[in-house]
């Protein structure tokens, strides 16, 4: 069993940062995503998408997708917990997984695909009024965030989960996508600084 990945890439850090937390020890294969070797015909075989990080079990079943990857290693390990325990708790990790990656993650990522000119083969065709268009989608979501952070301690309410995660890597995304954390959002600002304190961050 193998993760390829690229190490810089956000969506593997996901991936390190639950296996972190988990105690998990995997092989990891790296591929160089800038010099587009995700492109190429071995990988492109493995996941069409031409994406990482992929798992690549021992019998060959390749599972893509940073959350796909997440959840078999929480059935295999279910200790610590970080998609939640009972019906109501999963449903809550799931819905602020979901606002974190779609909400929050996705708009980052698109203003840095479109508007850092070193992104510019990977992003064909870079739209420089897409990048501008998402930048306030991001403002909004990061006040949602402060206030639903207004009240708990963690983003899908008192426990460490999956959703801290994803919403950690985003809100760490947003450095070299020239953004930033309003001053305004202090919950926010109070909550990075607790789960960036965690040995996990630093995977």
């Amino acid at each position: 069993m193998k993760i390829i990945e690229t190490k810089a890439a956000p969506n593997p850090r996901r991936v390190r940062i639950f296996l972190c937390e988990k105690q998990i020890e995997v092989a990891f294969e790296q591929r160089d995503l800038m010099e587009c070797a995700l492109k190429s015909e071995d990988f492109t075989a493995l996941n069409p998408m031409q994406r990482v990080p992929i798992l690549v079990l021992d019998d060959g079943t390749v599972i893509a997708e940073s959350v796909a990857i997440c959840r078999y290693f929480e059935e295999l390990h279910p200790e610590p917990v970080l998609f939640g325990t009972g019906a109501r708790d999963r449903a809550m990790v799931e819905m602020w997984q979901r606002r974190m990656e779609l909400g929050l993650f996705f708009h980052i990522a698109q203003v840095l695909r479109h508007s850092n000119p070193k992104m510019a083969h990977l992003e064909v065709p870079q739209v420089a009024a897409w990048a501008e268009a998402n930048k306030p989608k991001v403002v909004e979501m990061l006040h949602i965030l402060d206030d639903h952070l207004a009240t708990f301690e963690f983003v899908a309410g008192d426990r460490y989960s999956i959703a801290d995660i994803t919403a950690l890597v985003a809100i760490d995304f947003l450095k070299p996508a020239q953004l930033y954390i309003p001053d305004a959002c202090r919950n926010v600002g109070r909550w990075h600084q607790q789960v960036s304190a965690r040995p996990s961050a630093a995977a």
